[in-house]
């Protein structure tokens, strides 16, 4: 992922990045590129559901790292206390419906001709906003491709070229998903945002997604094959660094039983670091 921290520029491998090839003519991708601090204010988080679907709603914060009680006993009582909150927790998962007239326009300035071709099946705005990005639509023609477009207001933006370059791009092992474009970036001082998307196949009922280390998954939005989910979090003063690792995004998928399919911690797709 890339970091961009107001003029400084570091790069950072995500460990369930592109495979070595799989980005040969596209001009900018952006699954696993990440671009912080770049926003500029913040929208407040919206407390409303999303076209009719149940979404989730706010978050609350992760559990607290706390000392035990023996490691207690041993610190003077004039020393700060050892337990602290994480340094990045989720505020917000909520997410609110985008008019029609609003996709209308922004699928058209998103794939300018091609945008005909396309219905949307999920069309929201996300619990913050950042310099860039306010909400998402996915979208999908009558040959079964789609589109992600991400909004700021009535615009929409696609980094791929062309937009349908998301399709059979990655896979998860076991083709049970398919990642889209993930991204995420500043909503302003002390807050951050992340957005992300995918295909999943007939045999997936449900799909949540958990962030970093914290076990807690959150529902991700479902219709027309396509997911998508979303969360805005609160970073405190944490580093670039710390902000990547704990807002990362894993995509679990379960079936109409509820069993767990598929859990992208444990794909090695993403987990084998020799490759």
């Amino acid at each position: 992922m890339k970091i961009d921290q107001e003029n400084e520029q570091t790069s950072l491998v995500r460990r369930w990045g592109l495979p070595l090839g799989v980005a040969t003519g596209v001009a900018a991708l952006s699954v696993g590129a990440v671009s912080v601090f770049g926003g500029e204010g913040a929208a407040e988080p919206v407390q409303a559901g999303s076209g009719g679907s149940p979404t989730s709603a706010a978050a609350s914060p992760g559990p607290s790292r706390g000392s035990s009680s023996a490691e207690a006993a041993k610190t003077p009582s004039s020393a700060p206390s050892a337990s602290a909150s994480p340094a990045v927790t989720v505020t917000s998962v909520t997410t609110t419906p985008i008019k029609a007239g609003a996709v209308g326009r922004i699928l058209s300035s998103c794939l300018g001709s091609d945008a005909g071709r396309f219905h949307p099946v999920i069309a929201v705005r996300t619990p913050a906003a950042s310099k860039d990005w306010d909400g998402s639509v996915i979208a999908v023609d009558a040959a079964g491709q789609y589109v992600q477009c991400q909004t700021k207001g009535e615009r929409g933006s696609s980094p791929d070229v062309p937009p349908t370059f998301i399709n059979d791009r990655l896979w998860g092992t076991g083709h049970v998903v398919e990642y889209f474009d993930a991204v995420g970036q500043s909503a302003g001082k002390g807050r951050y945002l992340s957005l992300g998307a995918g295909h999943y196949t007939s045999g997936v009922a449900k799909i949540t997604v958990s962030y970093g280390e914290d076990p807690k998954q959150y529902p991700a939005l479902m219709a027309g094959g396509a997911f998508f989910y979303t969360a805005a979090f609160s970073t405190g003063s944490s580093t670039a660094k710390v902000i990547a690792a704990m807002s990362t995004s894993y995509v679990h998928a379960y079936d109409a039983a509820g069993k767990e399919i598929y859990n992208q911690k444990k794909d090695p797709q993403f987990t084998d670091t020799s490759r």
